[in-house]
């Protein structure tokens, strides 16, 4: 209410101001005719300034503030998946159904258009990993997990990350999986009802780990070739990643 009532005053006294200044001019000049032909004029000039400066120039700083926000965005995923994503790829990689057709899916190379990396990233969500396998993995997973606990937290606070809804989606389920394995004093011997419960959480991290990561590799090779190359040559998904360059 209060901000309404300063944005009245404010109003009247420019208002007041324009007229008064119109005022004088007609006491020095006496032309009523001079003044309503300006008058007119800037009237029929302001749509157009409005089209000029709302529409097309805050566009324009918009889509560079964006580009800005989502250059340092894909700085703070990069790290994501430097210290924890390319790792949890990798480690539950062999715990999901039909590895050959994850591989040929996945194996991103220089060759990958943007339908590519789209079929990449339908395939993503549709994983499903094998129970028993995960069994065998959850107590390296926690230990991993607690290793680079505070690393995670650290990237929840990064209010940046609040401009990227799917990523942040991806560090929740995250941390919901570290939740639920630090919540149990022990996660091996775990009843079948509970083990299919954690099953579906991980399940979940998982297809959105690799969705995100699809998405971050289609950055590297739109804007930072050299970064997408060792991608290449080293991601998880691959028979034999190296960083060696070879023929």
């Amino acid at each position: 209410m209060r901000r309404y009532k300063i944005f009245l005053i404010t109003a009247l006294v420019f208002i007041s101001l324009s007229g008064l200044i119109y005022f004088i001019h007609y006491l020095v000049f006496r032309d009523i005719h001079h003044i309503f032909i300006y008058m007119v004029g800037d009237l029929a000039f302001v749509p157009l300034e409005v089209f000029l400066v709302v529409i097309v120039i805050e566009r324009i700083l918009n889509r560079r503030e964006k580009q800005t926000i989502r250059h340092k965005l894909n700085m703070v995923i990069g790290s994501f998946y430097s210290e924890v994503g390319t790792k949890l790829l990798q480690k539950l990689r062999h715990c999901f159904i039909d590895s050959d057709e994850i591989r040929r899916q996945l194996t991103v190379n220089q060759t990958w258009t943007n339908g590519d990396f789209k079929e990449a990233a339908a395939f993503a969500v549709s994983l499903k990993s094998k129970p028993p396998c995960l069994e065998t993995e959850l107590e390296d997973l926690k230990s991993f997990f607690f290793e680079r606990r505070i690393f995670l937290l650290r990237l929840l606070e990064n209010p940046s990350l609040l401009e990227h809804e799917s990523f942040t989606d991806l560090l929740w389920a995250t941390f919901h999986v570290v939740e639920e394995l630090e919540a149990r004093p022990s996660v091996n011997n775990l009843p079948a009802l509970d083990l299919a419960h954690i099953t579906v959480d991980i399940n979940r991290m998982y297809g959105r780990l690799v969705a995100e990561w699809v998405a971050y590799v289609k950055h590297l090779k739109a804007d930072y070739p050299f970064l997408f190359s060792l991608v290449v040559r080293t991601h998880p998904f691959q028979a034999h990643p190296s960083a060696t360059v070879v023929e």
